[in-house]
């Protein structure tokens, strides 16, 4: 049950100024993406833009399942689903969410196994992955990065890992959306 929503146009607007940004940037090698649409569609467009490179869907890069909080308004879950707003609000890591829904552990093993397949098969290269917030977020924790986490992925905000050994990462840039700012987003 994933909710499944087209890009808008300032979303279009959005992917056409990463994959802009990613044109002047070095090589890219293929780009692995959510097979959710929106994630798909801008992935499409980074790869017109550069070059016509191929676009691998992969359902480990899919958002959080939220389970029967899916597709709910935030604000409302507490008087709405109160058992379902405890879970999610909870600290614990293992605290699934009601109806299926993945832990923060669940989410970040997901992406982690995601990422570590992808960069093993592609070692020497650079490669473009799209996926969604709360992914993102995991992976940024996973990363250890230092300074305080605002709590908010940007939409076409931009993150470089670099993998090295087995699974050794490290986070050379976070939520970076320069590429946005002239652009009045």
């Amino acid at each position: 049950g994933q909710v499944d929503v087209e890009l808008n146009e300032t979303g279009r607007q959005q992917a056409i100024a990463v994959a802009n940004r990613l044109y002047n940037e070095p090589k890219i090698s293929i780009i692995y993406s959510s097979d959710l649409q929106r994630a798909f569609e801008t992935a499409q467009i980074i790869a017109t833009k550069c070059g016509g490179l191929k676009v691998v869907k992969d359902l480990d890069l899919r958002e959080r399942h939220m389970g029967n909080l899916q597709g709910l308004v935030y604000h409302e879950l507490a008087k709405t689903n109160p058992m379902g707003y405890e879970a999610l609000v909870s600290n614990n890591g293992d605290q699934e969410l009601p109806g299926g829904g993945e832990s923060f552990v669940q989410l970040f093993e997901r992406c982690k196994s995601a990422l570590l397949r992808i960069g093993r098969k592609h070692k020497g290269e650079r490669v473009v992955v799209v996926t969604h917030g709360a992914s993102i977020e995991t992976l940024y924790k996973w990363a250890g990065a230092n300074g305080s986490y605002a709590g908010k992925i940007d939409n076409a905000s931009i993150a470089i890992f670099h993998l090295y050994g087995e699974d050794q990462w490290t986070l050379k840039m976070w939520g970076d959306v320069s590429h946005l700012n002239h652009k009045g987003f």
